[in-house]
Formats: C-alpha cells, sequence, structure tokens
C-alpha cells in the first residue's frame, strides 16, 4: 500500500518511467568538425563521440530492452555500427536521430534473435478482456500527463509499472519510451523507427491505455 498518499506530489508517469537518464552535454549535437575528423580515420575523435553518447545510448537501451546484459551488448553494438556506417550519415541530419535509429534498430534485432518479449501479450486482446472495444483508427485519450498518480512512486509501484511495460510489444514499447520517457517529438520518432507519424500516434495510445490499465488498481486505491 502506498502511504502518504494526502500530502505526496502528483507524479506523471513519465516521472516514474525514467531509469535515471543522463542527458548529453549542452549542445547535444557533435561538432561537424569532429564527425568530419572521425570519417578521416582520427580514432581520438570518434572516442569523443563516444564518450559524449555512450551513456545516452545505454539509457534508451535499457529503457528499451528493460534488462542491463541486453543494454551492454546494444552499447557496444551500437558503436560498433556506427564506426563503420558513419559514412552513411547525412550531415544535414540531427546525429542523434540518426544514433537513436541504430540503437532502436539493435534493440529490435536483439528481441528477434533471442525473444526477448516472451512475456509481451497482444494489446488489442488485453483490451478487449477489460470490457474496452477493439481499436478502429485512433480513440481519443487525453495525454499521461493530464492524468497524474496520486501518492509516493514506491519500489513497489516502479516494480509493477515496470512489468506492465515489459509486457508491451516491442514496437509498442519503443514508442512509448521515445514519446513518453524520451520526450521525442512524434515526427523525430516516425524518422528514428522509420514509421508514419499516424502509426506513432497510433501505437502510443494503445501502449498508454494498456499501461494505464495495468496500472488501474494502483490509480484506484
Amino acid at each position: 500500500m502506498i502511504e502518504n498518499r494526502k500530502t505526496a506530489r502528483a507524479t506523471s508517469v513519465h516521472d516514474i518511467t525514467s531509469v535515471q537518464p543522463v542527458s548529453p552535454p549542452a549542445g547535444a549535437e557533435p561538432d561537424p568538425g569532429l564527425i568530419a575528423q572521425a570519417l578521416e580515420g582520427d580514432h581520438r575523435a570518434f572516442l569523443q563521440i563516444v564518450r559524449r553518447y555512450e551513456q545516452t545510448v545505454y539509457s534508451f537501451a535499457y529503457k528499451v530492452c528493460r534488462d542491463r546484459e541486453k543494454a551492454a551488448e546494444t552499447l557496444q553494438d551500437t558503436f560498433v555500427n556506427v564506426f563503420r556506417k558513419l559514412h552513411q550519415f547525412d550531415r544535414r541530419s540531427k546525429f542523434t536521430t540518426w544514433l537513436y535509429s541504430i540503437v532502436a534498430n539493435n534493440c529490435m534485432m536483439k528481441h528477434r534473435r533471442t525473444k526477448l518479449d516472451a512475456m509481451a501479450v497482444p494489446i488489442d486482446e488485453v483490451l478487449q478482456d477489460q470490457d474496452h472495444p477493439p481499436f478502429h483508427g485512433e480513440p481519443p485519450l487525453s495525454t499521461w500527463k493530464s492524468t497524474p498518480l496520486e501518492g509516493i512512486m514506491n519500489r513497489e509501484l516502479k516494480e509493477v509499472l515496470d512489468k506492465a511495460i515489459r509486457k508491451l510489444p516491442l514496437d509498442y514499447r519503443a514508442v512509448f519510451i521515445l514519446r513518453d520517457v524520451e520526450g521525442r517529438s512524434a515526427e523525430e520518432t516516425a524518422k528514428i523507427l522509420a514509421l508514419s507519424i499516424p502509426a506513432v500516434k497510433s501505437r502510443l495510445r494503445r501502449a498508454r491505455v494498456f499501461l494505464r490499465n495495468q496500472l488501474n488498481g494502483y490509480m484506484t486505491r
């Protein structure tokens, strides 16, 4: 049972799903000159890129994989990919968007190889089982931020939320993490995951409804 409900501040899902994210330094996009040097074979320049983004990559990979070992493997795989494919980066685009797309793709590939989401359940089936009509198009739904949870977000609730997020199919989980945890726009999320913007919005709505239902007992106590 969550204690001190009356005095606790309202907390959004964004607050309790964050896994101690570490933001890159101010001016997150690397100096174009740094990328140019790395492309010319300057290993020190490439190492600077790794050092700047390694915590960001690990944090995002962990939020998606929900597993520290898999996140560490994804971290290594991602920078191997960056080293090999840096020449493919369009310097007119955001480096972080390109980097996140590599992380997301590595998470998806790892999921397919290891069946990491064995716990995942079909969202539509769960929602129908809980007296929700099947989705047709995009049902109206307020954001998580407009539905604050009351009470202190203690260890018990965080564990319940983590389990709920693990149950999300990986393609829905990735959208939820990018939009509601990382705070990326629908447009950037679409670029990272190679989806259309309507697909991003639809998956986000379904993920929010699913997680809200999973937490319903804690929200109404």
